[in-house]
């Protein structure tokens, strides 16, 4: 079922939904089960699966010899979603990306999901290769992920790359893009960005997944500022508790968003990174009700990994 759908079909009910990463190369799914083993309590009606580009890796090669290698630590994105659906019965939205992929390939892993009955996917530009100071289209690939919405977008109407193809009208995606709060990184304004998210939407996007946020009242003005330049698409509001006293200096500086006061002194009083994750459940839970009372359509809950804090904020929720 689509995402769209599942909204729908909640009749204004607030969802609960996560995102999982993959597993590294050499190490099995069980892991990644038991990340979401516990998740299934509250009945999530779609789990996203992150996918990663390229990077460089350097290979000892004897005798001072060093090979510069380009190589995915985290492949089988597709192969994930598909052992999920089939695991928990769960619709999947696999991560397609510009950054790594030809026109080409993005277009043989939409046939691929087709195959495996996965309709939604989340459309990212994605990030810079470590060693870029900005980031570089793939040689043949997409500049930006307005016109992977496009292209996803039109091989649902049949139009694939080699020309149009007939077909029963059932291979159309629900397109995720990302939103930003507090404005992408390379954005120079708020409504620059918003413009920008507007171009997605107009390309063919259906919903739309926030970036992580603390202060609620930066997502409501979003949410307002989108619909005043005519988006009228869900937005999902996108969490993330704070867990270590180390997310008050990473997450800012990876995902320029800021902390609100009150919260950044609880952590800095914190003794231990035990009462950290505490705190961060806390906030948490009340950024959701008050997000629940809103009206949003899901709350998506970023796990990077490991669900317990999670569990704990939906116990209090669903």
């Amino acid at each position: 079922m689509k995402i769209t759908e599942h909204i729908k079909n909640a009749q204004s009910k607030t969802l609960f939904s996560a995102e999982v990463i993959p597993p590294t190369k050499g190490t099995g799914i069980e892991d990644l089960y038991k990340n979401i083993d516990p998740l299934m309590e509250f009945q999530p009606p779609f789990i996203d699966v992150t996918t990663s580009r390229e990077e460089e890796v350097y290979l000892e090669r004897g005798n001072g010899l060093v090979e510069k290698r380009i190589t995915r630590m985290r492949p089988g994105t597709l192969g994930i979603c598909a052992a999920i659906q089939h695991k928990y019965n769960v619709d999947t939205v696999p991560h397609v990306l510009c950054g790594g992929f030809t026109k080409e390939e993005t277009e043989y892993l939409l046939v691929d999901c087709l195959y495996l009955g996965i309709n939604n996917v989340m459309a990212l530009r994605g990030d810079a290769m470590k060693g870029q100071n900005h980031f570089q289209p793939t040689e043949g690939g997409h500049p930006f992920a307005k016109n992977l919405v496009q292209h996803i977008n039109d091989l649902g109407q049949g139009k694939y790359l080699s020309g149009e193809i007939t077909h029963n009208g059932e291979n159309r995606f629900c397109i995720g893009v990302a939103g930003y709060p507090e404005k992408h990184i390379e954005a120079p304004s708020l409504q620059y960005d918003l413009q920008k998210l507007k171009e997605k939407v107009d390309a063919g996007a259906d919903y739309v997944v926030t970036q992580m946020f603390f202060d609620n009242q930066k997502y409501i003005d979003f949410v307002q500022a989108a619909r005043n330049i005519g988006i009228s698409i869900p937005i999902i509001p996108g969490i993330k508790p704070i867990a270590t006293k180390n997310h008050l200096k990473l997450l800012p500086k990876s995902f320029k968003i800021d902390l609100p006061e009150s919260l950044i002194k609880e952590i800095e009083k914190a003794k231990d990174n035990s009462v950290v994750r505490q705190i961060g459940i806390e906030w948490a839970v009340s950024q959701c009700r008050e997000l629940i009372n809103f009206g949003v359509p899901v709350l998506h809950f970023y796990s990077m990994g490991k669900s317990d804090n999670i569990c704990k904020i939906a116990r209090e929720l669903f």
